[in-house]
């Protein structure tokens, strides 16, 4: 069985392609980059998204065609993420994904965008039944999977962690205000002990974290010890959260997965934790962490094996769709 699948929920879009006969993924993506000062524009997003799309597909056919000797137009089902995101951007995954279906006659296959970076973890590191912490820009959860449901064990309270450190690149002058450059910035950087820190049992915030560091960190503190100190505290917070978690639920794995997750400061955190617990770590390679169609072509794959499709009525994006509704 192969499955295409189509990722648009953010700044991305990302197209890929799952055989289950030899477990191999192949897949293309473009991502939207943002003006100096300017956060992402719903409009101007989904825009980019309807401009790559045609090369993002010749792109990938090319690809199909030499790794698993077929084209994209013999795929058995197209998956596509219905959501949570952004709704202008799921709009243009939904209606590509809607026409591709009718053009092929294959069913479409609804994913959840939060469920496929955990399944595509799990795949890539060989885990099986891990305490998962998802972090991403709109997104910061612990989640544990119970029978066929997945339980949100906390979370945060106000914005995702990826939203904060976009928004303090933005604040710092960054004219890429990514994740990893500001991990390059934190590098030299040095702990503020006036940082707050805010959890809450096993929830977070961080709009407090973000605001003092605004209002009263630039421009009294070099920029590298601002960054190091809100990086250090969130992630902190999360560690404690985890930590709690793990020993709750008894977990001997620990999934970390995400576009955050590829920080470096992040993995060595939770990293100790679980050597001092005993339990082992695992992190996908950077290529599955950010958003990307392979694992939205795998997760329909398990989908569509469990017999979940939807008719085009029924696929219409779902912006606020939580892992805990699946």
């Amino acid at each position: 069985m192969n499955i295409l699948g189509i990722e648009s929920t953010a700044h991305t879009l990302g197209l890929g392609v799952y055989d289950s006969d030899v477990d191999r993924v192949v897949h293309v993506k473009d991502m939207y980059k943002t003006p100096k000062g300017e956060g992402m524009i719903p409009r101007k997003v989904a825009d980019h998204h309807q401009q790559v799309v045609y090369t993002l597909l010749t792109r990938l056919n090319e690809q199909v065609k030499q790794e698993f000797g077929y084209e994209i137009r013999d795929v058995d089902g197209i998956a596509f993420s219905q959501g949570p995101g952004i709704g202008q951007c799921l709009q243009v995954g939904s209606y590509l994904a809607r026409t591709l279906a009718l053009r092929y006659e294959v069913p479409l296959i609804p994913v959840n965008h939060c469920q496929a970076h955990i399944e595509i973890g799990k795949w890539d590191t060989e885990l099986s039944d891990p305490l998962v912490i998802y972090v991403s820009g709109g997104n910061t959860q612990i989640i544990v999977q119970h029978g066929e449901r997945y339980r949100v064990l906390g979370e945060t309270l106000d914005i995702g962690l990826g939203n904060l450190f976009d928004v303090l690149g933005r604040e710092i002058g960054l004219e890429y205000a990514h994740g990893s450059v500001l991990e390059k910035i934190a590098r030299n950087g040095k702990y503020i002990p006036e940082t707050p820190y805010s959890v809450k049992g096993m929830n977070f915030v961080f709009s407090g974290l973000l605001t003092h560091a605004v209002k009263r960190m630039i421009g009294r503190y070099p920029t590298e010890d601002i960054v190091y100190s809100v990086m250090h505290t969130a992630f902190a917070e999360i560690t404690e959260a985890a930590e709690r978690a793990l020993c709750l639920t008894r977990k001997r794995e620990l999934l970390l997965c995400g576009g955050v997750a590829q920080n470096m400061m992040f993995q060595g955190m939770l990293r100790r934790m679980c050597e001092y617990h005993d339990c082992s770590f695992g992190v996908p390679k950077n290529e599955f962490n950010s958003d990307n169609g392979g694992m939205i072509a795998y997760t329909g794959y398990l989908q569509y094996k469990k017999g979940i499709t939807v008719s085009i009525e029924e696929s219409k994006p779902k912006p606020r769709w939580r892992i805990d509704q699946i």
